[in-house]
């Protein structure tokens, strides 16, 4: 896998870069803003860009702005957007056209070494992951919601978990539970929630995350 940054802190893009690598992975470039970033993706069409949302000169959105116009004008590069806090509106603009290879962590989970790499992966084929902290923000912008409501605790850990973008094996082996049981609990959910059925993992967490941000 070939891996782009845009991160403006020096510190954290160099131990971006060296972590990337020493689980080899092929960082061909590192940069510090916007123009840089769509400039390297567009002559390396790499695989993945990681791309932190607040960038120079403003340091509002830029990397946000970049990373849609990466996704306009180079599709195959997947997105994982890092940022120091929950935003839940960039989240939303990063997914809203519902494909998938899209990602939105906090730069925290990157101290998660396991759980980064995971997602970098996972977005690079083609899936989504979203970080926890976002999924329960938009949990709790629904929290009184009628049709939520309906759903047993244990439908709600796993109508989590597949908003972050777990597979159902991902799902059984976190709340230790078998995939048949796990795929219960998702045609109940999906059954209580009104969501249609999808074929592939990342079409199910973008259907999720439409209901979640309705409310949000």
């Amino acid at each position: 896998m070939r891996v782009v940054i845009a991160e403006d802190l020096a510190l954290l893009r160099d131990g971006l870069t060296r972590l990337l690598r020493d689980n080899g992975i092929e960082v061909i470039a590192a940069v510090r803003d916007g123009d840089a970033l769509v400039r390297e993706v567009l002559a390396h069409q790499p695989e993945l860009a990681v791309v932190d949302i607040r960038l120079p000169p403003e340091f509002r959105d830029e990397g946000l702005r970049a990373a849609l116009e990466v996704r306009r004008r180079a599709p195959r590069t997947a997105i994982l957007v890092v940022s120091q806090y929950v935003e839940e509106t960039y989240a939303a603009e990063l997914l809203a056209e519902g494909a998938g290879g899209v990602g939105y962590l906090l730069k925290d989970r990157i101290m998660h070494v396991a759980d980064f790499l995971e997602a970098v992966h996972r977005v690079a084929d083609g899936g989504t992951a979203l970080d926890p902290d976002v999924v329960a923000q938009l949990f709790r912008a629904r929290r009184e919601d009628a049709p939520l409501a309906r759903l047993t605790p244990r439908e709600r850990e796993v109508l989590s978990l597949m908003a972050e973008g777990r597979s159902n094996a991902g799902i059984a082996e976190t709340l230790v539970l078998s995939v048949g049981a796990v795929e219960k609990h998702i045609q109940s959910i999906m059954s209580k929630l009104d969501l249609p059925q999808a074929a592939s993992d990342h079409r199910r967490v973008l259907a999720v995350l439409a209901y979640l941000r309705e409310g949000s």
